[in-house]
């Protein structure tokens, strides 16, 4: 693993794409900064971060024979990674929100964003980013945002804990094309936050209705029943969960 240690930067997402795009760099090189100062989240929202105290950075995964189609597999073996190393440290009741948040309880502690560089049927790179609330305490206009110092009723130490996400998460994707989709689906699932729970959702014309999450597709779909048992799949535009 290469790292490369910024005092500050705009996003480290957009920092390590540039700079793979225009020089060779080794797999799982990785873009730290204690300071990001315009993080995104999915869909061009904002993750905002108190200078100093959580971990925020990128990690770029380079492929030589993986399809597009496979891009699901990419997300959810990230998820699968970060929650692995969380229940390590025994942060409770942790699920994955779709598309790619990290939740313990009902509070989120993670959010994830994975961009790939496409050439043709295949994906050439994969740029993930990661932000985790690790020590910040407060959360203003974010009530159910939590960290790891909350949770845990403990202070800790940033650069230890990114080295293990960083090297989990590389380990998790060796081998990904060879992951069964029934065994993938079923993990996902097993992690997947308000499954079989009804919930409030909003589509994307602003209408609210209460659904329940059954599952997931091959293509990152959401499937939901709505009152009446209808299902139908979602793709990230065309739902949120509220709450």
């Amino acid at each position: 693993m290469h790292l490369i240690k910024l005092d500050a930067i705009d996003s480290t997402n957009a920092y390590l794409k540039d700079l793979a795009l225009q020089n060779q760099l080794e797999d799982d090189t990785v873009v730290y900064t204690p300071n990001q100062r315009k993080g995104r989240g999915q869909l061009g929202s904002g993750w905002t971060s108190e200078q100093g105290k959580n971990l925020t950075f990128s990690i770029l995964k380079n492929f030589s024979n993986l399809q597009v189609s496979h891009k699901v597999w990419v997300n959810s073996l990230v998820a699968f990674a970060i929650i692995e190393v969380l229940q390590g440290m025994a942060v409770p009741k942790l699920r994955v929100k779709w598309p790619n948040d990290i939740m313990s309880g009902n509070h989120k502690i993670c959010g994830i964003l994975i961009e790939n560089v496409l050439q043709g049927t295949q994906i050439r790179k994969t740029i993930i980013g990661i932000g985790l609330n690790v020590n910040q305490t407060v959360f203003e206009g974010l009530p159910n945002a939590s960290s790891l110092q909350l949770l845990l009723k403990r202070p800790l130490v940033l650069e230890p804990l990114l080295l293990e996400l960083s090297a989990t998460i590389s380990n998790r994707l060796k081998g990904i094309a060879e992951i069964p989709w029934e065994k993938l689906k079923a993990d996902y699932e097993s992690l997947l936050y308000r499954k079989d729970i009804p919930t409030a959702f909003e589509d994307a014309n602003g209408l609210q209705f209460m659904g329940i999450i059954r599952t997931i597709d091959q293509n990152g779909k959401l499937w939901v029943a709505d009152e009446d048992g209808q299902v139908k799949s979602y793709g990230l535009k065309e739902i949120k969960l509220l709450g």
